[in-house]
């Protein structure tokens, strides 16, 4: 107790403020990392961390030399490690509201192109599964597809889904203004309370958005019917006009949008 009245004493408001920085950089490097394989490596990191303390307390001291000579050099280690992190939260960083309305106008653009794809696939009634990253990072899922790094085009993502396309039954990426990704698998939902009469396509939308915060993208090819799923939830888009506000909603954080049908559970 004695000890704790000490540091309380001595505690000072930028001591407080020190703290709340490093607690912020943490939760957004979490966020960042998250559904990537580089979770997997931090895991891993603090697992070696834990095997260093046992080496010490046990006095395994060859295995405790090796975990030594390990840590010295973390800090490089973490930034060989966590490279695509490092530049995606640099990424973020610019691309925050601060970019102002020239940043917007391209993101307006993108989506443009988007909704007229979207389009054109329902009305042939054509299946498609497009994901928007946002802070979640999914390198996992998209090295999973075939590497694009392509600009954002409607013909392209138009071609990309015909059923002809070698890319056209799994899902593209769409990260910084590029297709990062096509033909990508998804984590499919394991909500048992989904409605049976969901497809694939469907439930890999609900599985990717269950575990990040990405806005997903579908056309049915049964009905041609389009919805956005994000959060977990599947918001059915009745015209273009509804897709491009709630794209802009959800990417752009922009509210004025109107009433539309959301429910958990649709048929595809």
């Amino acid at each position: 107790m004695q000890q704790l009245g000490i540091l309380l004493a001595n505690f000072r408001v930028i001591d407080l403020l020190d703290i709340a920085a490093v607690a912020i950089i943490m939760y957004r490097f979490l966020l960042i990392v998250q559904g990537t394989r580089a979770y997997q490596m931090l895991f891993g990191i603090v697992a070696l961390a834990m095997l260093w303390w046992v080496s010490q307390f046990y006095e395994l001291y060859s295995l405790s030399w090796i975990l030594q000579n390990f840590f010295d050099y973390l800090f490089i280690i973490l930034i060989v490690l966590f490279q695509d992190q490092i530049r995606s939260a640099l990424v973020s960083i610019s691309s925050t509201k601060i970019i102002g309305r020239n940043g917007r106008s391209k993101f307006d653009q993108q989506i443009e192109e988007v909704v007229a794809a979207c389009s054109a696939l329902s009305r042939e009634r054509t299946g498609a599964l497009i994901v928007f990253e946002k802070n979640h990072g999914l390198l996992n899922y998209s090295s999973s597809g075939t590497r694009l790094d392509s600009r954002i085009h409607s013909d392209i993502i138009y071609s990309i889904f015909q059923t002809n396309s070698p890319l056209h039954d799994g899902a593209i990426i769409i990260y910084n203004g590029v297709i990062q990704a096509a033909g990508c698998f998804l984590p499919l939902s394991k909500n048992v309370e989904i409605d049976r009469h969901f497809g694939t396509r469907h439930r890999a939308a609900l599985g990717i958005t269950e575990i990040s915060d990405a806005v997903v993208v579908t056309v049915s090819e049964e009905t041609g019917r389009i919805n956005i799923c994000y959060n977990g939830v599947f918001h059915y888009m009745e015209n273009e006009d509804l897709l491009r506000k709630y794209l802009r909603k959800f990417l752009l954080e922009i509210d004025r949008v109107g009433p539309v049908e959301s429910v958990g559970r649709i048929t595809p």
